[in-house]
């Protein structure tokens, strides 16, 4: 394999080796995978996703290859994949990309594989398409192969999640110039998601603003709501850099108004629920007792039932990746590890709330990407 010289901090050919060693552990003859985050992370080629196949082959033993359209390999040059210097093979409109994949395979590895892994995201149509081309093979995830690799961030991928995260920021640092009583929703998250550009973004991956009923779905779609004085509204807004990397962060807000003593009460829990969460956080503490230290502090102060989702969710490439910050996840923590740390109490038919900050495992500790304010935000109606 050629040198890296010329590869950046976030894309090199380490990232590559590292798969293959891995691949050669587990026993896995060949990691595939197909446009998306994975083939990103691992060759620096963000592709379009389409019927013609391009994909990375990871064999355990020889050179990676890179199968691409001939009409797109001019794109590979101009990505940071051409610095790479691996072997680009482009196919022709009357090929077929899944026999020379195979054949070119077949013949690094001086035997046809027995275990093909492929990227969890493959389309269907291409992965059946690499299993005919090898009938004798197993497919399987490549999860545990890549998955090992992405979980685990580097320097300068920290460099990257810290500016998303100080980017996100400044848009809910602004929140009082868009949620105003009187808007809809939807007018409230047209705003927010240009905030997102104008910030530093180079897309906007999700806009959830929970006004009143609405924050008590976590997952709610803008609507054409108006905002109410007194709602408790949940803001939760991510979008990628021009590296690749993810924003994520939620605050609530009160709008035109104060918080009743009920929602003061709960809301405070919810502080603590988080506070402790994240301070539990250090190398061997493992995902499901980062989840299980916030669930304790709800469920002490009765509002456990209401707390309906995961603690957290690792982030990179995409804004959910592994590690899952779950009960039954019994991953030990390591330094590098990114992820959300984000407990909510919903109260269905009334309202909701949710505080996330987006963290990353040190050596010792903790360090947390986010800083704004985490207490209920009282905005001007």
């Amino acid at each position: 394999m050629a040198a890296d010289s010329s590869s950046s901090p976030l894309f090199s050919l380490d990232r590559v080796r590292a798969a293959r060693a891995v691949a050669e552990e587990l026993g896995v003859d060949v990691v595939v995978v197909t446009p998306g985050s994975d083939l990103r992370y691992l060759s620096g080629y963000s592709a379009h996703a389409m019927e013609r196949l391009t994909a990375l082959a990871v064999p355990r033993r020889g050179e990676p290859l890179l199968v691409v359209p001939r009409l797109e390999a001019p794109m590979v040059d101009a990505s940071p994949a051409g610095a790479l210097g691996l072997e680009v093979l482009a196919w022709d409109e009357t090929d077929d990309p899944f026999a020379r994949l195979a054949a070119a395979v077949t013949a690094r590895l001086g035997t046809a594989p027995s275990r093909v892994a492929v990227g969890s995201r493959t389309w269907a149509e291409h992965a059946l398409g690499i299993q005919r081309a090898l009938p004798g093979a197993t497919l399987e995830l490549a999860s545990p192969v890549i998955d090992r690799l992405r979980m685990v961030k580097t320097p300068a991928e920290v460099a990257e999640l810290a500016a998303g995260g100080a980017a996100i920021d400044r848009v809910h640092a602004r929140m009082g110039e868009f949620l105003r009583v009187g808007r809809t929703e939807a007018e409230v998250g047209a705003d927010v998601a240009a905030a997102i550009l104008a910030e530093g973004h180079v897309s906007v991956d999700f806009t959830i603003i929970g006004s009143g009923p609405n924050g008590a779905s976590p997952h709610h779609e803008l609507s054409d709501r108006v905002v109410g004085a007194g709602d408790v509204v949940v803001v939760d807004i991510g979008g990628e850099t021009a590296t690749g990397y993810r924003s994520d962060c939620t605050r609530t807000y009160v709008v035109g108004g104060s918080p009743s003593a009920e929602v003061a009460e709960w809301y405070g829990v919810l502080q603590q629920a988080q506070e402790a969460a994240t301070a539990v956080v250090r190398p061997g503490v493992t995902c499901e007792q980062v989840d299980a230290a916030a669930r304790e502090v709800i469920t002490a102060a009765g509002w456990g039932e209401h707390f309906i989702h995961r603690t957290g969710h690792g982030i990179g490439l995409d804004t959910h990746e592994a590690p899952y910050v779950v009960a039954g996840n019994d991953l030990p923590l390591e330094p590098g590890m990114a992820f959300s740390v984000e407990p909510g109490i919903y109260l269905a038919g009334r309202c909701g709330a949710r505080i996330e900050d987006i963290v990353v495992c040190t050596d010792d500790g903790v360090r947390t990407l986010n800083r704004g304010p985490r207490e209920l935000v009282e905005l001007p109606g």
